[in-house]
């Protein structure tokens, strides 16, 4: 079993938690990985390019000239593909690029990530995230209090709002929660910041 320190909002430490080998301890996955990164910056593009064929460019509705007896090709449309300003042909139409990995996959790429940040020493856990009131400035002595001054990752748990407004004004600062957290979120950032909670959490769904 691995063992992290915990911490208080104030940087001292009160004592240790022990963290599931199942999910935080397990021998980093990276071609899954790879894969679930790759399926989720998919499904990321918009997919909203688009050309128009022949049926859509204007015009082109008259035969330009009789089918025999000119000496030229025949010809059923200006708006063809091989005329200037015909259609095109073949070219890109709306589509969605999303495609989904087997949930087993997607579960075994998050904790491979989540094992990988624990090995680096880069998960720091903390008791709990409480703001009175949104509050960017007590969010950031936050960070300062446990040293973090690099690109990180908040997981907490759900409906803790305050946290998440206090810190979404600050640079290099991204907060989720533990049930929406993603392999890119994760390898994106430095630092993982996790509430006690979030753990429980995060070690339910996926144990």
């Amino acid at each position: 079993m691995a063992n992290v320190a915990l911490f208080k909002q104030d940087g001292t430490q009160n004592g240790e938690i022990t963290l599931n080998d199942a999910v935080f301890g397990i021998e980093p996955n990276e071609s899954v990985v790879f894969d679930a990164i790759i399926a989720q910056r998919a499904s990321l593009r918009q997919g909203t390019h688009a050309v128009k064929n022949r049926s859509a460019v204007r015009g082109g509705g008259r035969k330009p000239w009789r089918q025999k007896g000119t000496g030229r090709a025949r010809q059923g449309s200006i708006r063809s593909p091989q005329w200037r300003g015909g259609g095109v042909v073949f070219g890109p139409t709306p589509r969605s690029y999303g495609y989904k990995l087997p949930q087993k996959v997607r579960q075994l790429a998050l904790k491979s990530v989540y094992s990988e940040k624990v090995a680096e020493n880069k998960l720091v856990a903390v008791e709990a995230l409480n703001f009175d009131a949104p509050k960017t400035k007590e969010f950031a002595k936050v960070l300062a209090n446990l040293s973090i001054d690099s690109k990180v990752l908040v997981v907490t748990e759900e409906g803790n709002d305050f946290a998440a407004l206090s810190a979404r004004n600050l640079p290099n600062v991204s907060v989720t929660t533990a049930n929406s957290a993603s392999v890119l979120d994760i390898t994106s950032n430095d630092k993982l910041l996790i509430t006690q909670t979030a753990l429980t959490q995060i070690e339910e769904v996926l144990a």
